[in-house]
């Protein structure tokens, strides 16, 4: 399987596990020193490996027949920045675009959060498909796998594509039980640094790639 069909695959998964609606979020992956990118506009439940752009880390055209997404800038600035990470997934999942409008980090709720290297962070809002866009979701990665764009949605990032997408999954589950238990009028038990630094260590080693 290419990247391209990847991607492909993945996006008629985010539309299965509702983490999309319409033609929001975006894909990405590396392949050396290109980018395989989903187009801007294209529904992605009749989206083609074919649709599917390639382009060159500063953004211009190698193979692609459609304009790409408008977060292409986002993708390259992240790719540029982290030289681990091999996919990005962009998902604008209900309970993680919620909470983007409620905290500035997501609260230690579980510790799944260990997945991500810790609690992610949420980035300011700033105007979709800007380079400002980008800058904030890259600082809001330091040291994480995922981050929260502010009213806007989620970022996962991993060495590999299932890798992101999974990551992706995982951020969605733990948004809505942070935002169940917000909601809930108690004053909750929140994971503390040293228990979250505990889960975030031990599930860096757990398993074959499931969790």
């Amino acid at each position: 399987m290419t990247e391209r069909d990847a991607i492909a695959e993945v996006c008629q998964r985010m539309v299965a596990d509702r983490l999309v609606v319409g033609t929001a979020g975006n894909v990405s992956a590396r392949v050396g020193d290109q980018v395989a990118v989903t187009p801007t506009g294209v529904s992605y439940t009749t989206l083609r490996a074919e649709d599917v752009g390639l382009h060159a880390l500063d953004g211009s055209v190698i193979d692609a027949r459609l304009k790409p997404t408008s977060e292409l800038p986002l993708h390259l600035a992240v790719y540029a920045a982290r030289p681990d990470v091999g996919a990005v997934v962009h998902t604008h999942s209900t309970a993680a675009t919620a909470l983007s409008c409620l905290v500035p980090q997501i609260p230690a709720v579980h510790y799944y959060l260990g997945l991500f290297g810790g609690a992610p962070r949420v980035a300011p809002y700033v105007e979709y498909g800007t380079d400002g866009l980008a800058a904030g979701a890259v600082s809001a990665l330091e040291g994480r796998t995922a981050c929260l764009l502010g009213n806007h949605g989620a970022v996962a990032v991993g060495s590999t594509l299932a890798e992101a997408y999974e990551r992706a999954l995982y951020l969605e589950w733990v948004c809505e039980v942070a935002l169940r238990v917000l909601s809930s009028g108690v004053i909750p038990r929140l994971l503390d640094g040293v228990e979250l630094d505990d889960a975030t260590a031990r599930l860096a080693t757990y398993g074959q790639g499931a969790r």
